[in-house]
């Protein structure tokens, strides 16, 4: 084993223990802005919102995840009056999720909040900075999604579903 090897698994140690500190402090923020709306269902809200609309096979496929899973997640989101199922115009059979007023005023909220957070936790880094590092952020979640069926990175990482 050479120095560049315990760099490598260094590093990979250090950036599996930092994501998943990123990714419990995102479900503990998430519960601290709405208890009753889990970081998965937040995730999945967002992507009907982004999406105008979808359908709940969609939301498993872009997440992989299970399909009871989402139904799930989809339900509670119903039961909160935050979307609802209305026809597909084209396939009546076929019902599309929409974020209700509710749901769209929640949202907004709650990522004009979660802005603000990364706003003031990056204040000090410089543009080059921020560059890069969003840069890598694609770069490891396409890495991910690559090869996988279904699945695309994201146009903008937003926080991803972890966790159901």
């Amino acid at each position: 084993m050479t120095d560049g090897d315990d760099t490598r698994r260094t590093s990979v140690d250090t950036i599996q223990r930092e994501l998943t500190a990123f990714a419990r402090r995102a479900r503990a923020a998430a519960a601290r802005l709405h208890p009753e709306l889990p970081l998965v269902s937040y995730t999945l809200l967002a992507h009907i919102v982004d999406q105008q609309g979808c359908r709940a096979t969609d939301l498993a496929a872009h997440y992989l995840l299970d399909k009871s899973t989402v139904s799930r997640q989809i339900a509670a989101l119903e039961k909160l009056g935050l979307v609802e199922r209305r026809p597909d115009p084209e396939d009546h059979r076929v019902q599309v999720l929409h974020p209700t007023a509710a749901g769209s005023h929640l949202l907004a909220a709650t990522q004009a909040s979660r802005q603000a957070a990364y706003q003031e936790r990056l204040k000090d880094w410089s543009a080059e900075d921020l560059a890069r590092f969003a840069g890598y952020l694609l770069r490891y979640n396409a890495a991910g999604a690559a090869g996988l069926p279904g699945t695309a990175p994201s146009p903008a990482p937003r926080a991803t579903a972890t966790e159901a």
